[in-house]
């Protein structure tokens, strides 16, 4: 019998699943993990059926517990690259314009905390642990900063950084980093509950919406309100945005085309 795949690419309905397949390893990364999960993302886009894509691990104990330390897996790097595939991800979730949930099933740790922060909304399980170890084995989240700083408070994040300690969910939840905190009987639930409420809506506003989000994250407020209002200038013209108001006049459930 062949192996099964370190990470799982399937699509469920209008929903693209991206799920981490090492439960024995406690789902944590390395290469190759990565670059499936980068396909995953690739695919994902390129379906246009595809509204939403879910990023979880799997079993019940590990979302993701961060770079696999095992000699030459997790902190295996070629010094004649000049960006990390690690980062490369993180780049290009951050770059994503179809909306991604984190589904987060058990401990998410280290490098599995920047998976967490690169999706635009999270759902945990109430037993889920969370934390930046790295200090522990004699590094730092580096490149975790680079998101968590936006989500949590400064003083936050440096404690967590600096100590190393684990938080729980409920931490995690009042801190701002998760929007949903259930019973992990209830997680699957609540995640379809959330992607109920993403694939209804118009795909061309999300898609949009998305790339604004990110192109006014580094802007003043002067930039961003220019750059908005041409964006929904530009927004009102599309098919999406025509259908949407002639469903509402009319009393109906708009039939999205996603352009």
């Amino acid at each position: 019998m062949s192996e099964a795949p370190e990470v799982l690419l399937e699509k469920r309905g209008q929903a693209f699943w991206i799920t981490i397949n090492r439960p024995e390893k406690r789902n944590a990364l390395h290469a190759g993990v990565i670059a499936l999960m980068r396909e995953g993302l690739r695919q994902a886009h390129a379906d246009p059926e595809v509204r939403a894509i879910v990023l979880t691990g799997s079993g019940d104990k590990a979302f993701c517990a961060g770079g696999d330390l095992q000699p030459g897996k997790g902190f295996a790097f070629d010094f004649s690259k000049p960006s990390v595939d690690y980062a490369d991800l993180l780049r290009e979730a951050q770059n994503a314009t179809l909306p991604l949930i984190a589904r987060v099933n058990g401990t998410c740790m280290a490098g599995g905390m920047g998976l967490l922060c690169m999706v635009d909304l999270a759902v945990a399980a109430d037993h889920a642990l969370f934390g930046l170890p790295e200090v522990k084995v004699g590094v730092f989240p580096m490149q975790v900063l680079s998101l968590l700083q936006d989500l949590v408070p400064r003083r936050t994040v440096r404690e967590w950084a600096l100590t190393g300690e684990p938080l729980s969910a409920a931490d995690a939840l009042d801190a701002g980093l998760l929007n949903h905190v259930v019973p992990a009987a209830d997680l699957d639930a609540k995640v379809d509950w959330l992607l109920g409420r993403l694939v209804d809506k118009s795909p061309t506003a999300i898609r949009r919406g998305k790339y604004a989000m990110r192109a006014i994250e580094a802007m003043s407020f002067d930039q961003a309100i220019a750059y908005t209002e041409s964006q929904i200038a530009l927004l009102a013209m599309t098919e999406d945005a025509r259908e949407g108001l002639a469903a509402f006049n009319e009393r109906r459930k708009p039939v999205w085309t996603g352009r």
